[in-house]
């Protein structure tokens, strides 16, 4: 490809078990996921995103706080969310947070926002899932204009208007990557180009070749409006271990019992392992030897044509020094890998 293909990786702050077989408290598992935050750094990847969730199984309900203990660390790796939930928070916060973690990360912050996969913080604070597309196609449009504004009028029905509006601190000229991640809807997508925001899909299962009509219509989108072609990005589970057989081995009760339980929550039929088995062999599972790993992150951005593939390197409750293997493989043979076969 023209272009170098970013490589990153996502958490949830999953809450861990510790070594005997316990699950550990949230505080642990918040100080582990900046130790492998700054581990991130170390093995050479360009992005770490930290999910926002408001339940008992993810530790991380506030990523900017985390992110910043990251940033404090680390000199190069860029910080961001997956997802920052901006549906049930304000805009003006939310870009107040980023642009002081911008600030003091020295321009490292991109966000990424969304409606998010699990309703909690609804009601939480004091939001009506009967607002969901309201919500969300709103304050979308707030953050995208105090992106790219210094002074800002806006008006709208969740909440109120602005006149003329500087908010502090400001982003300074090299302004701050902002991307939407996007679950699979075509209304989603124009709306991302609308906004002239980057596109980050979130593919959890399944082939991912069935994604490319999202691309080419982000593509068409681009065209009609006459906005300018921005990175697409991927968002997908997966695990890095020695072998096969060992990512699986190691991957597998967790992403079992995790499925177990949202399915439970949701009406869905239990995960079985032949059907992990084929969203490892041709889905949207990166689970594998470093090998099998780059193989296939190299199909996907070469099959839908993106420039940054992010791994979500945690699902369920795996060990920190599992985590932590990953993450090194991940850095230091994966991503050489992926690069290799692109540039063949």
């Amino acid at each position: 490809m023209a272009q170098r293909t970013e490589l990153g990786l996502d958490t949830f702050g999953d809450v861990q078990n510790g070594a005997d077989g316990r699950p550990l408290p949230q505080d642990q598992v918040l100080r582990n996921v900046v130790a492998q935050g700054v581990l991130a750094e170390e093995a050479g990847i360009d992005f770490i995103g930290l999910g926002e969730h408001h339940r008992d199984d993810f530790a991380i309900s506030a990523p900017e706080v985390v992110l910043a203990a990251i940033a404090g660390q680390t000199q190069r790796i860029r910080l961001g969310t997956a997802v920052t939930v901006l549906s049930t928070d304000d805009p003006v916060r939310v870009f107040q947070r980023f642009s002081t973690l911008n600030a003091i990360s020295g321009g490292r912050a991109e966000p990424i926002l969304g409606r998010g996969s699990f309703t909690e913080s609804y009601p939480l604070f004091g939001y009506d899932t009967g607002d969901y597309d309201v919500l969300f196609e709103e304050k979308l449009d707030l953050f995208a204009r105090l992106v790219k504004e210094e002074q800002v009028s806006w008006s709208g029905s969740t909440r109120t208007g602005l006149k003329d509006q500087r908010v502090y601190p400001p982003l300074g000229p090299e302004g701050m990557v902002t991307w939407v991640g996007v679950g699979g809807s075509p209304e989603s997508v124009v709306r991302v180009v609308r906004q002239d925001l980057q596109l980050m899909l979130a593919i959890i299962g399944g082939d991912p070749r069935r994604f490319l009509p999202y691309v080419d219509l982000y593509n068409r989108a681009t065209d009609q409006l006459g906005r300018p072609r921005r990175p697409v990005g991927v968002h997908s589970p997966g695990h890095v271990a020695a072998s096969d057989e060992q990512a699986m081995e190691q991957f597998w009760p967790a992403y079992q019992a995790f499925t177990t339980r949202l399915g439970r929550e949701r009406g869905w039929s239990p995960v079985t392992k032949d059907s992990f088995l084929s969203e490892v062999k041709t889905g949207s599972l990166y689970v594998g030897s470093p090998g099998t790993v780059a193989r296939r992150i190299a199909a996907t951005v070469k099959d839908l044509g993106i420039d940054r593939f992010d791994l979500k390197y945690a699902t369920g409750a795996m060990g920190h020094d599992q985590l932590c293997d990953s993450i090194r493989l991940y850095g230091e043979q994966v991503i050489p890998m992926v690069r290799d076969i692109l540039a063949g």
